[in-house]
């Protein structure tokens, strides 16, 4: 038999020429670019060193063993903490929160046999942990925010109690980049015996070197902070590695092994595992390590330093444009922007326009709907690569403002005004939910428009159950076999 490698990555790479790019600093949502020489030449070599290695039995492939023991330590040493914390590599982000989950949910019921956990969280923790709640069966109870997506710690303690199995809280959270108050609540957690696990995942590698707007050191926020229980912090975002990898960090091996699953009871091979994927590729992994082991801490500390200056002038730039604000204090690399309405409606700039006319200049913002009392935002996360791209970047923003400064934001009523009565959109077959789709504008390919601030005030508009199920549809067409 023979392979035509040729024709197979000549199709790969017009495929790979629809999607915006990965490097230069072009996509401000995703994607983690360092902007560093010879880092992807050294993660394609530790990739072809151990592209075959299955990572599921360390006692078989005994690198991936020493591996992820490294990586660990090198993580636990960077989150300050100490010989009791313990911890394991996972395929990203959402591993990481599931299992921190998932052990703070068997830790409950040994000690509570009947009942049901809650898991208890400000509304702006990252959605992993709403997977979290619905795949472990934890009733979720999310902490309404200020408008700036800042959480009150009285309002998380007030909320504590005996059916809690798990407090989550961010460092910083996602959408609008606020540390939570981690240790005024891990202070009343943990005098009511109730775990806290900090999401780190967006923040890990970077809150470590950063400083607040006065230039100061942030208040402490990961296992400096007695009463926090578990960390968890990505690899495949500030530790530059591709995806998927993440490390969760516990603290007291008694509780991490409840994060386990084992069982001898089937005629094959003992299965032990710390994660909920079995077989899966050291590539990442090995990748991380191998980045973390080049950079050091204090490669991480300069490429925070690079995007700790971006930032600030990106922010800079944005308060400087006549319409559009930041919101809140964000506190690292990260922010949202939202529609200044202390200016005239004639000089407002919708965030998400904005994002439109600005991806249109060459650069992908995120949109984000509005959650009442949290506005419609747009998203911008800052690598290190930004900096260098900083005038273009800055001109972008500032044009796309000027092209839609005084358009109001997209009226939903004429999108629903196609759509059936609402109580007849409660339980959508999967045709109805894609007619529905099309009929808004979603191509028979599943191509989703050139200007995304029309679907997403649909979203705002629609009830969850709604939006969800036609996004689900969305992106269940996106990937069916299609005919050629």
């Amino acid at each position: 038999m023979t392979l035509d490698a040729e024709a197979v990555l000549g199709r790969l790479s017009e495929l790979r020429a629809g999607d915006p790019p990965t490097h230069g600093g072009r996509v401000l949502s995703y994607v983690y670019d360092p902007g560093l020489a010879g880092l992807d030449d050294m993660v394609a070599a530790v990739v072809d060193e151990v592209l075959p290695v299955n990572g599921l039995d360390p006692t078989t492939f005994r690198s991936v063993g020493v591996l992820e023991s490294e990586l660990v330590g090198f993580m636990r040493e960077l989150l300050h903490g100490d010989a009791d914390v313990v911890g394991s590599a996972t395929s990203g982000g959402t591993e990481s929160c599931l299992l921190a989950v998932k052990t703070a949910r068997d830790v409950w019921r040994a000690a509570h046999p009947e009942g049901r956990p809650r898991l208890l969280a400000p509304v702006t923790v990252h959605a992993a942990f709403q997977k979290a709640a619905a795949y472990f069966d934890l009733v979720l109870d999310l902490v309404p925010t200020a408008p700036d997506g800042v959480v009150s710690a009285a309002d998380v303690v007030a909320r504590l109690g005996d059916d809690v199995a798990l407090v989550v809280l961010s460092a910083p959270n996602y959408p609008f980049a606020s540390l939570d108050p981690i240790a005024e609540v891990a202070e009343a957690a943990s005098a009511a015996g109730v775990p806290l696990h900090v999401d780190a995942c967006i923040g890990g590698l970077v809150l470590p070197f950063w400083r607040d707007d006065a230039d100061a050191e942030l208040p402490a926020w990961d296992f400096r902070v007695p009463g926090v229980t578990s960390v968890s912090a990505d690899l495949h975002k500030y530790g530059y590695a591709p995806k998927g990898v993440s490390v969760l960090l516990q603290r007291g091996r008694d509780r991490q092994r409840h994060q386990y699953f084992a069982t001898t009871r089937w005629p094959g091979y003992p299965v032990v595992n710390p994660t909920i994927l079995g077989s899966k590729s050291a590539v990442p992994l090995a990748a991380g390590w191998a980045i973390a082991e080049g950079l050091g801490v204090e490669g991480f500390r300069e490429l925070g330093e690079s995007c700790l200056r971006a930032t600030r002038a990106l922010r800079a730039a944005i308060e400087g444009i006549e319409g559009l604000r930041v919101v809140g204090e964000p506190v690292g690399p990260l922010f949202a922007v939202a529609t200044d309405e202390s200016v005239a409606p004639e000089q407002r700039v919708d965030p998400h326009h904005w994002a439109d006319a600005v991806r249109g200049l060459g650069f992908v913002l995120q949109l984000q709907p509005a959650l009442a009392p949290l506005p419609s935002t747009t998203h911008l996360t800052i690598t290190p690569v930004t900096e260098s791209v900083l005038p273009e970047l800055t001109s972008a923003l500032v044009a796309g403002a000027d092209a839609v400064r005084g358009v109001p934001h997209v009226d939903a009523s004429a999108l629903l005004g196609g759509l059936p009565p609402l109580e007849a959109l409660a339980a959508l077959d999967s045709d109805t939910a894609w007619a529905l789709l099309q009929g808004i504008g979603i191509g028979g390919g599943a191509e989703l428009p050139d200007a995304q601030a029309p679907l997403v005030a649909l979203i705002e508009a629609l009830p969850a159950s709604v939006a969800e199920r036609l996004l689900v549809e969305l992106l269940g067409r996106l990937v069916e076999p299609r005919e050629v």
